[in-house]
């Protein structure tokens, strides 16, 4: 008897602030293969793996009633039966770093998923992108990098739009993902994202399975550039930008931490992150 395959999501994971948005973009403007660029309110790989809507819906269940270690058990569940209910391909968005529920279990479940595209920027940048996007201070974002029990959506006197994720530090959060999950996945560099589009876009298309030309490719990543981004933006508002920050897409340049994070605390995270940095080619030349 044939068994039925249900791995039909593919996660867009990522650290906060790494390139996961842009890719979406990008994705979105592929899939739709409109003469305009597609709605950034409109984007793929949507609603995000923590939205409370999501769990309610799947589930039935009010996750307002429900204390976190119930939503966590309930929360691969959920995903499985997303699965199931897609006829094609899916793509949902996920910031949790890849953890076992109270009971054990994958967060991620291996039945569900078809890929995994990890999206990886230099923390120094990260941690510039992160404050502007937080409106809190550089000193603050660099300790929630290095800080393993840091999580989104953990307030129990706040009723979040998110359930909470947990992230880790940002060096756990790759490990959490490229070292530990078992899961098919490809590494996918900002940094790559910037300097050889047409390669490192294709390149992520192509591990999901996705069948597009070139031409195709090509259109669809100059309909998702940053300066068209962030036009948007500003022309009609960005939902998932935080009421904290001016605004989502603000520079997304390589190497911005030189201008604006102090020495010290890029010692801190160097010092925090070495191994990691130096595997994916982030240490700065004098170190």
């Amino acid at each position: 008897m044939n068994t039925i395959d249900y791995k039909r999501i593919v996660w867009l994971a990522s650290y906060p602030k790494s390139g996961n948005t842009w890719f979406r973009a990008f994705l979105a403007n592929l899939l739709r293969n409109s003469n305009t660029p597609a709605d950034i309110n409109e984007l793929e790989g949507g609603p995000i793996a923590s939205s409370r809507q999501l769990f309610d819906e799947a589930t039935g269940l009010s996750s307002a009633d429900m204390i976190p270690d119930e939503i966590e058990k309930l929360r691969p569940l959920v995903y499985e039966y997303i699965a199931q209910q897609s006829e094609d391909v899916v793509f949902h968005k996920i910031h949790d770093a890849y953890t076992s529920t109270p009971d054990g279990k994958p967060l991620v479940p291996e039945s569900a998923t078809k890929a995994v595209i990890y999206f990886v920027r230099n923390p120094l940048d990260v941690a510039v992108s992160f404050a502007h996007h937080s409106n809190l201070g550089f000193d603050v974002i660099v300790k929630a990098m290095n800080t393993n029990e840091y999580a989104f959506c953990n307030k129990p006197s706040k009723l979040h739009m998110q359930l909470t994720q947990r992230l880790l530090t940002w060096s756990n959060h790759i490990i959490s993902w490229v070292d530990n999950s078992n899961l098919p996945l490809i590494v996918i560099r900002y940094e790559d994202m910037k300097l050889a589009p047409f390669e490192t876009f294709s390149k992520a298309i192509q591990f999901c399975g996705l069948n597009f030309n070139d031409s195709q490719i090509r259109e669809a990543i100059a309909k998702s550039d940053f300066n068209e981004l962030m036009k948007q933006e500003k022309e009609k508002g960005f939902r998932e930008k935080s009421p904290e920050s001016e605004s989502f897409f603000r520079k997304g340049k390589i190497g911005s931490w030189k201008e604006e994070l102090s020495a010290e605390l890029v010692e801190i995270i160097i010092k925090n992150h070495f191994e990691m940095m130096g595997r994916f080619g982030y240490l700065p030349e004098s170190k």
